[in-house]
């Protein structure tokens, strides 16, 4: 089991507040370097969107007793200098970007998924989760759909 048996939820929720975090700085670095107005719009809504649902869950992680922070990971920021490093190198171009973005959104929806798979979570710290997770899986759907529309493949953005 991912998360071990954590009866209030602290440590479960502080590690998916912590990928929020990174997530939303994610979509903020992707706003940033893509050309697109279309999809820099898209960035920018989703990670205001992301924003509120970390709001959500630090105020679970504060309800609960344990502290907030909304820095990301050390994982998260080490990923997004290696983006800007192999950027550097390559180049950057939209699909590129979005490429990335969506690895990121599998992860932290994975992230979720396994949490919520876990036996030991309390009703009380399910709930938020569960409603975190359907706003998580909404943007990981919209920019799976976005990169398989680049590729070539119906969908309906």
């Amino acid at each position: 089991m991912m998360f071990g048996n954590d009866n209030d939820g602290v440590t479960v929720l502080k590690t998916l507040t912590d990928t929020l975090a990174d997530s939303i700085n994610g979509y903020r670095d992707a706003a940033e370097h893509v050309d697109s107005n279309e999809f820099r719009q898209m960035f920018v809504q989703l990670a205001e969107d992301r924003s509120r649902t970390l709001s959500d869950l630090q105020a679970e992680v504060s309800r609960l007793g344990g502290s907030v922070d909304s820095d990301g990971t050390t994982l998260g920021h080490l990923h997004q200098r290696w983006l800007d490093f192999k950027a550097g190198l390559t180049g950057r171009d939209d699909k590129a970007v979005i490429n990335e973005v969506e690895r990121g959104e599998d992860y932290l929806k994975g992230k979720f998924e396994a949490a919520l798979s876990s036996d030991s979570l309390d009703a009380n710290v399910r709930s938020p989760i569960e409603r975190a997770y359907g706003s998580v899986r909404e943007g990981h759907d919209r920019v799976s759909q976005l990169k398989h529309s680049l590729e070539g493949h119906p969908t309906n953005i």
